[in-house]
């Protein structure tokens, strides 16, 4: 069994509240936790408004099905254009 986890910083264009920010992380990670099989939660600066640190853990029989997962919840984090990506942490336990 591998546990991969992934700790994203990340810049949220065009809020101006916290109750926006809310609203984008809401959406993101209510998808991203109906589309893989991933433990999805915010972390860090949570009384910020325009930025935000994601954790994305999953849990699987191999390293490779794991990082599969990982990457695959990454890319499609990515493809939100209100979130912008600027540091990724990825530990292995």
């Amino acid at each position: 069994m591998i546990v991969g986890s992934v700790q994203c910083e990340c810049i949220i264009h065009d809020t101006h509240s916290l109750k926006e920010k809310r609203a984008v992380l809401q959406r993101v990670i209510t998808r991203l936790k109906q589309k893989f099989n991933i433990s999805v939660a915010e972390t860090d600066f949570q009384d910020l408004w325009q930025r935000t640190k994601i954790t994305i853990v999953t849990v699987t029989s191999s390293r490779k099905a794991t990082e599969k997962e990982l990457q695959n919840a990454l890319k499609f984090l990515d493809s939100f254009p209100e979130l912008e990506r600027t540091i990724t942490d990825i530990d292995w336990l």
